[in-house]
């Protein structure tokens, strides 16, 4: 093995590592989340743990072992649709989150249920969030959520919330509707921080005005997605220059950014909202 090689790999490994490690301390940001201000107040997360906490609600049946008996399917379900790296992640979080939902007891942290809709929503968004941008999920409605987004634009967050309102239809039938609104507040503030976090869905469009024509098309090219250029000409500098255009995500822009201005540091970069992409678009999970 070259040098390089073994470099590459350390890289990996790494990744790998840090990726692992953010994922079990997203695991405990949800089950935190749930048993300290969600639980409490008996209002719902949504998704498979909204489930699992209805069955304990109305039941008395452990929380910990339904959302993991629940989340079963799904993952069978995400590991063919999805691909086994995303799969395994989203394994490791469901098991994580599983054993602090049976470790960490009910605890009541503030007496006001809108605080703790809230803050709950924040604590489960950060974790559910930061799992998604490092290439997994939380399992349960997260992995349907993927499934509908990967060839779509839809904002993830927004798609949760639609799923989760189920949920609270059937929240508001056995416990009250106050708790079902309480807990709307809840999963509507965790549809918008992970819409915050979670970006890979967020296109722009750069375009990039540069003279070094095949070093930036030579370099660009190794990203997944496509690029047109075309000849310029500057108007003010009365050159002549050319203009790379290329559509991207919201999570790959600061490494685009960075390589272009390596490439040539003179580079000119606008970077626009897109609103829409119709066509060929590799789209990363």
């Amino acid at each position: 093995m070259t040098q390089q090689q073994e470099l590459s790999a350390r890289e990996w490994w790494m990744k790998t590592l840090k990726d692992v490690g953010i994922t079990a301390l997203c695991g405990v940001l949800v089950g935190i989340g749930i048993q300290l201000f969600l639980t409490p107040h008996q209002l719902l997360s949504g998704g498979v743990p909204g489930i699992a906490m209805i069955a304990n609600y109305a039941a008395g049946w452990d929380v910990s072992v339904i959302y993991f008996i629940l989340n079963l399917p799904l993952i069978i379900w995400g590991w063919v649709e999805l691909g086994r790296r995303f799969i395994l992640l989203s394994l490791l979080s469901v098991v994580v989150t599983t054993v602090t939902l049976g470790v960490v007891p009910a605890f009541q942290v503030t007496t006001d249920p809108i605080m703790g809709a809230i803050v709950g929503g924040i604590v489960i968004a950060i974790g559910v969030g930061y799992s998604l941008r490092v290439g997994g999920s939380t399992g349960g409605f997260d992995v349907i959520g993927f499934i509908v987004t990967k060839n779509r634009d839809f904002p993830l967050g927004n798609v949760l919330t639609v799923l989760n309102s189920v949920i609270l239809v059937v929240l508001g039938f056995l416990v009250n509707w106050d708790v079902a609104f309480y807990s709307l507040l809840s999963l509507f503030i965790k549809g918008k921080c992970i819409d915050m976090i979670h970006v890979r869905h967020m296109k722009v469009t750069a375009f990039i005005i540069t003279q070094q024509r095949d070093l930036m098309a030579q370099e660009l090219i190794k990203f997944p997605h496509g690029i047109t250029m075309v000849k310029a000409y500057g108007c003010y500098s009365h050159t002549d220059n050319y203009m790379l255009m290329t559509v991207t995500t919201r999570s790959e822009l600061p490494m685009l950014r960075k390589r272009v201005l390596e490439i040539d540091p003179k580079a000119f970069i606008n970077i626009v909202q897109t609103a829409e992409v119709v066509g060929r678009f590799r789209r990363v999970i």
